[in-house]
């Protein structure tokens, strides 16, 4: 028997999500012992130093279940958004809360909107529950929300918006974004992806929070970034009493484990490695946009902690050509942006490494 006919039809269309290489495949696969990964946005810093200590006086309650409640965890995220417990959904990573939101929302007959060259699970957690989706081209390397606007349909119930952008690093700021959801339907929800939020270094970045009381709005902000919890999968959903009510009745239990709960919660605290975080990742984006402009290399801006840059060549190649030199940057081919690579702000040392390197892969590649 074909195995594909055993298959739910719409898996069958599905192009997985590439991630950024591990460290240690490179190591394995190349034989090399130095490898910097500056491919997946992670924290150049790793994590607090306060996060580790707890995660290490938990681990001997590791065989309990976790607290599906997530109270105090809760609690504290209250506090710091200045919102309610109940404004709250943890998830397993924000890709988990993705799918709580169309799980809950979306009818089998409803559509999603989202753009061209945007976090691509929006389109394939869609595509895995058998929804429709709708992408619109982006303008200028940002989300076009006109043309959003013109694609919505008596079947549209979601429109999906990172902001900022990934990979792009470019965001909708808070007049476009009051007038873009002034003037939708009230039937349909907008949710905006803050991934990067903690990085943002400009003045009119909207405050979405004020959204979520009036508006149908849900709100995605994750640990993994700004606070270097990557690798244990916290992100949440800050909405209306209602649209969380729901969502937490499709919420798996037990979903957020208990070392991530410890963690969340004293990475909250350390405003201190939170900010030492931004110093970094802002000093290190204007070197190398420095060092871009003396290459006479293109670049995206970006108020995220990536750089997304046109090599003028074919980006894979660019990207197989770094790897020798033990350098993990993303290859941009998966969004459709066939001469360009996505690197992340690292350390001083990394981005020095980054440059030297990249000026030698220009020369080599056709």
């Amino acid at each position: 028997m074909n195995v594909k006919n055993l298959i739910n039809r719409p898996i069958l269309k599905i192009k997985p999500y590439v991630a950024g290489k591990p460290i240690e495949e490179v190591k394995r696969q190349l034989k090399i012992k130095r490898v910097i990964k500056l491919a997946s946005n992670e924290n150049p810093l790793g994590s607090s130093s306060k996060v580790y200590e707890a995660i290490k006086n938990h681990l001997n309650q590791i065989h309990r279940y976790p607290d599906s409640s997530y109270f105090y965890l809760k609690k504290k995220l209250a506090d710091f958004l200045k919102v309610k417990p109940y404004n709250i959904v943890l998830g397993n990573g924000s890709d988990e809360l993705i799918d709580i939101i169309i799980k809950t929302f979306v009818n089998e007959d409803e559509n999603i909107i989202t753009s061209k060259a945007t976090f691509l699970e929006y389109e394939i957690i869609a595509k895995v529950n058998n929804r429709k989706i709708i992408t619109v081209d982006l303008n200028n390397f940002k989300y076009d929300l006109l043309k959003i606007r013109k694609k919505i349909n008596p079947k549209t119930k979601i429109i999906f918006i990172a902001n900022p952008n990934n990979p792009t690093g470019t965001y909708i700021n808070k007049k476009e974004l009051d007038d873009f959801i002034n003037a939708l339907p009230k039937r349909v929800i907008v949710v905006l992806d803050e991934a990067y939020d903690l990085f943002v270094d400009v003045d009119d970045f909207p405050k979405s929070l004020d959204y979520i009381k009036n508006k149908n709005v849900i709100v995605l902000k994750t640990f993994s970034k700004s606070y270097g919890l990557a690798g244990l999968r916290l992100g949440y959903a800050v909405s209306n009493r209602d649209f969380c009510f729901y969502m937490e009745k499709v919420r798996q239990p037990f979903n957020v484990n208990s070392l991530a709960q410890v963690a969340g919660m004293v990475a909250l605290e350390d405003k201190k490695f939170l900010e030492l975080t931004r110093k970094v990742v802002l000093e290190g984006k204007y070197y190398l946009y420095r060092q871009l402009n003396k290459m006479g290399l293109n670049y995206i801006p970006s108020v995220a902690n990536f750089i997304t840059i046109d090599v003028k060549k074919d980006s894979f190649d660019v990207f197989k050509e770094m790897l020798k030199f033990g350098l993990i940057v993303r290859d941009l081919k998966q969004y459709g942006l066939n001469n360009f690579i996505r690197v992340t702000i690292g350390k001083k040392e990394e981005n020095r490494y980054f440059i030297k390197i990249l000026k030698r892969v220009i020369r080599r590649c056709k």
